[in-house]
């Protein structure tokens, strides 16, 4: 794609990127053919080309955003699907990520919309403010559709309620560290998050407990905090990089200190962020070195325990549909290691019939795009069902909850499994299931087959 971008446009460091990345673009439309939007509401502006499109003409004229682009923008998942399919090479992600900042900076909302992200950066990083503003969704729940008609906002608030589990999350209880298995083998830190332990604390718990039976101590940073995902995708870039900054002073100060193997996620959507801080943070003189030493050594969990030689005593020959998250397959390109550990571990693995369409879930779309969320959920629940798994897996908290709310199979992080046969508990929710070999289907989860995206 050919630009005319001046000098003095490509002297700030954004636009250069960005410039590099439009003149990849050859217009072949491949992408169109796995962008969920695109399948959905049959738009090419609401395809990865068509807002190339949008985002060149803004760019290069230096334009502040217009309605209709900040429409089409907003309507993106940042699934990255189509760099996967991308035969150019396309870093879509970077590329709308500035067209996100761009817009923040130069488009004004309406009030309702600059009310909720405002209150969705307030809250969801926060582990406390997280858990109250839960407590709230929940005493609503009994209110039924009223929230809905609230003026505006009603169809986002009524998301972020049904999105709400149906009991309230129990703190993790404070327990000393699982003792390290002998011979030692290694030394991780693990990153907390912020919805996550609110939300399943019993990840983390299960993924520490595996470690240390294979010989890895997993230190906790009490420094630490959000990986910036969530304010990120919305636009909000100095908050991204406040949050990226801290964990980084966090993780470098335990590197060289007793050293670190390697920072491992347990979601992968904070696994796709904290890689990319050491393009986040290239600007910056102070951290620009220390970020990529960051990035050069974070990894899924998944990844991590594919270089060990795990023992699973009780392996057990349950069928299991693997959900592939969109940051995992697209954002990181780990699409192997979480279905071979499965394996391994007994498990029967089902792909899902389009694994590579996304859930909806998406960071903080599924409150602000409910309607599109929506759909996207049940194409994916009915794709799962079809496989006829008694428990699906993914390794996303987000994906968990959009997931979860569509369907009555048990939905658990691949750690909880992993874990689960190696010698831990059983996931929550699957203590009292019967999972025997007899009872390893269920004709009544089968669905017709589906018309084809596409």
């Amino acid at each position: 794609m050919q630009t005319t971008f001046s000098l003095a446009q490509l002297a700030d460091s954004h636009m250069a990127v960005s410039e590099k990345i439009l003149r990849t673009c050859v217009h072949c439309g491949f992408c169109t053919a796995t962008c969920p939007t695109y399948l959905l509401l049959g738009d090419e502006l609401d395809s990865p080309r068509g807002r190339i499109y949008l985002i060149k003409d803004m760019l290069e004229n230096d334009r502040p955003a217009t309605p209709e682009v900040v429409k089409h923008v907003d309507r993106c998942l940042s699934c990255l699907s189509c760099m996967t399919t991308c035969p150019s090479g396309v870093h879509y992600m970077h590329l709308v990520d500035h067209a996100r900042a761009h817009i923040e900076k130069t488009h004004r909302r309406g009030a309702a919309d600059r009310f909720m992200r405002a209150l969705l950066a307030f809250v969801l990083p926060y582990p406390e403010r997280f858990r109250i503003a839960l407590a709230g969704a929940l005493l609503a729940k009994p209110l039924g559709p009223l929230p809905a008609r609230l003026p505006v906002i009603g169809d986002r608030v009524s998301a972020m309620i049904r999105l709400a589990p149906n009991h309230f999350p129990a703190r993790e209880i404070p327990t000393p560290p699982p003792l390290i298995a002998s011979p030692r083998r290694g030394r991780v830190a693990m990153l907390e998050g912020c919805a996550q332990p609110v939300l399943k604390p019993s990840i983390n718990l299960a993924a520490r407990r595996l470690l240390a039976r294979n010989g890895v101590e997993v230190i906790q940073i009490k420094r630490e905090g959000c990986c910036g995902a969530l304010v990120h995708h919305m636009g909000r870039e100095a908050d991204a990089l406040d949050f990226a900054r801290r964990n980084v002073d966090a993780w470098i100060a335990e590197m060289d200190g007793e050293g670190l193997d390697a920072i491992l996620m347990t979601a992968s959507g904070c696994g796709t962020t904290v890689k990319d801080y050491g393009f986040m943070l290239r600007d910056d003189p102070h951290y620009a070195d220390k970020a990529k030493r960051v990035s050069a050594i974070t990894l899924d969990v998944t990844q991590y325990l594919a270089r060990l030689d795990l023992q699973f005593p009780n392996a057990s020959r349950i069928p299991v549909a693997y959900h592939s998250a969109c940051s995992m397959q697209h954002g990181q390109q780990i699409r192997d290691e979480p279905k071979r550990l499965l394996a391994a571990a007994g498990f029967i693995v089902r792909d899902v019939p389009e694994g590579h369409i996304c859930c909806g879930s998406a960071g903080v779309y599924n409150i602000l795009q409910p309607e599109i969320a929506g759909r996207l959920r049940d194409r994916k629940v009915a794709n799962i069902e079809r496989t006829s798994p008694r428990i699906i897996a993914t390794g996303n908290i987000g994906c968990m909850t959009q997931i979860g709310g569509g369907t009555q199979i048990p939905i658990v992080h691949t750690v909880e499994l992993l874990d689960w046969a190696s010698g831990g508990p059983p996931p929550e929710g699957l203590a009292n299931m019967d999972l025997s070999a007899d009872h390893a289907t269920s004709p009544a989860m089968a669905r017709p087959p589906l018309p084809s995206l596409t």
